[in-house]
């Protein structure tokens, strides 16, 4: 049975769906005004992860990530550019959807935009003005009445009474309440902008993802994810929106994960420390930004640094040492030590399994693979062959396919090959009439051209590092 740590109750509970073998998962996208960057790499890669260890498990998982097209960044930053803010966005949504397929991402299943959610939009407004959840201002704005929704603060764990002494009305805001907070903003001039019951505007931020939510799975969902930083006020209002609105409970399990550190300081525009996807992946492949992410707890903080990024390599140099052939001289194991291999292999499966359904511990289920990693490189040591090892292998394989790990051996081009054989032919020769000097010399230039060497009785073999 697989347990979740919900972010509403507090504590893990199992989980049961709405509809027995089907998940509706909404995950909070990005707001595309510039490029993406890391954190949000992480949190995608996160979802990724638990959705497709659910559909692992056998689940049909509808998974929708929304793009947030229109905001004042947006505005802001086209207007700089001199660029139509729906255009420029578009441009950011493409970028993003290449680079999520370039870190193995699968695409979701609906990305809905809230620039063509917007009738729906403006019925959810009157619909919740309907129910005396929300009043329309003079000036045109529309605002939700927090102190209307009794249950306000219950995902956040925060008092109306305590949030609202340090709130306070803004000059040009016409709200009612303090913690009231924004579903239609009246146009300014310059701004794009939409026909609406209250005038020209465009909605509050909070109010898009509850439209785009109903549009794509309805009005109750399984799994609500997203950052932690989104617990308030945005998920808050997400959830009084809602729950207003169909008199509902809204999704019955609130996932968030934990947030992306540079050196132990949150990564942040204000602080100049972004690290886009797009300059990651000329620097590093794509397995390892995932690595990092399943190296800790999803909910916990991951801490982004050359020496993290380093450890993540060794992993998976680690989990690919199990992948490569036997020894061409194998000699074969004896039946019995091939059956304890086959053993490990189905022992592996189950404590991975296990240590996944506890909450998707992907380190405990890490620590199981590397079990199995040690059982095959054991076996080879002591000759297993290719058909030994081809059953764990292939175990291994799927284990991390589930955790979408791609395990790609660095490929060179026939030429870089040419170069490093030779080089190893020249070396063999120089070990031949005992010139150590050049030995070393020619290993430590193939070390510069990232070229592991092994030698052994058969000879020596090599890979990129």
């Amino acid at each position: 049975m697989i347990k979740i740590y919900n972010t509403l109750t507090r504590k893990k509970e199992e989980f049961q769906t709405l509809e027995p073998g089907h998940v509706k998962m909404y995950v909070c996208g990005v707001t595309v005004y510039n490029d993406a960057h890391v954190g949000h790499a992480m949190s995608a890669l996160v979802f990724d992860i638990i959705r497709r260890y659910l559909e692992y498990r056998g689940y049909t998982v509808k998974h929708v990530m929304n793009y947030t097209d229109v905001d004042d960044k947006i505005i802001n930053r086209a207007n700089a550019l001199g660029e139509d803010p729906l255009k420029l966005s578009q441009r950011y949504i493409e970028a993003y959807a290449n680079e999520l397929a370039s870190l193995n991402i699968l695409p979701p299943t609906a990305t809905p935009q809230v620039s063509k959610t917007m009738p729906l939009i403006i019925e959810f407004i009157q619909g919740l003005i309907r129910k005396e959840a929300a009043y329309a201002a003079p000036n045109g704005d529309v605002y939700f009445s927090v102190p209307n929704d009794k249950e306000y603060g219950k995902l956040s764990g925060r008092k109306i009474e305590d949030m609202q002494a340090g709130a306070r009305i803004e000059v040009g805001e016409a709200k009612n309440h303090p913690m009231d907070f924004a579903l239609w903003k009246a146009a300014k001039p310059g701004e794009i902008s939409w026909d609406s019951p209250w005038g020209k505007g465009r909605p509050g931020w909070h109010i898009e993802c509850s439209a785009m939510n109903l549009a794509e799975l309805g009005e109750q969902i399984d799994i609500h994810g997203g950052g932690n930083d989104l617990i308030f006020p945005h998920h808050e209002n997400e959830i009084a929106q809602s729950e207003s609105y169909t008199g509902k409970p809204f999704a019955r399990y609130w996932i968030h994960n934990g947030m992306l550190q540079l050196g132990g300081e949150k990564m942040s525009k204000s602080l100049g420390n972004i690290v886009s996807i797009k300059d990651f992946l000329k620097k590093r492949g794509a397995d390892v930004m995932r690595m990092l992410v399943l190296m800790g707890s999803y909910r916990a903080p991951l801490i982004f640094s050359d020496e993290t990024q380093d450890a993540a390599e060794k992993s998976l140099e680690r989990l690919k040492t199990a992948l490569r052939p036997a020894s061409a001289s194998s000699g074969g194991l004896s039946a019995e030590v091939a059956s304890a291999l086959a053993s490990q292999a189905e022992s592996t499966k189950q404590a991975f399994i296990e240590a996944m359904d506890d909450d998707f511990n992907t380190p405990l289920a890490l620590a199981a693979l590397y079990e199995l990693v040690k059982a095959i490189n054991t076996a080879r040591d002591n000759g297993a062959t290719d058909a030994q090892l081809q059953p764990a292998q292939s175990t291994l394989r799927e284990l991390t396919g589930v955790l979408g790990l791609q395990l790609k051996e660095k490929q060179g081009s026939s030429e870089d090959e040419a170069k490093v054989n030779a080089l190893i032919t020249e070396r063999n020769e120089a070990r031949k009439q005992k010139q150590w000097a050049r030995s070393d010399e020619i290993r430590d230039q193939l070390k510069e051209m990232g070229v592991t060497i092994e030698d052994s009785k058969d000879g020596t073999k090599w890979r990129w590092s």
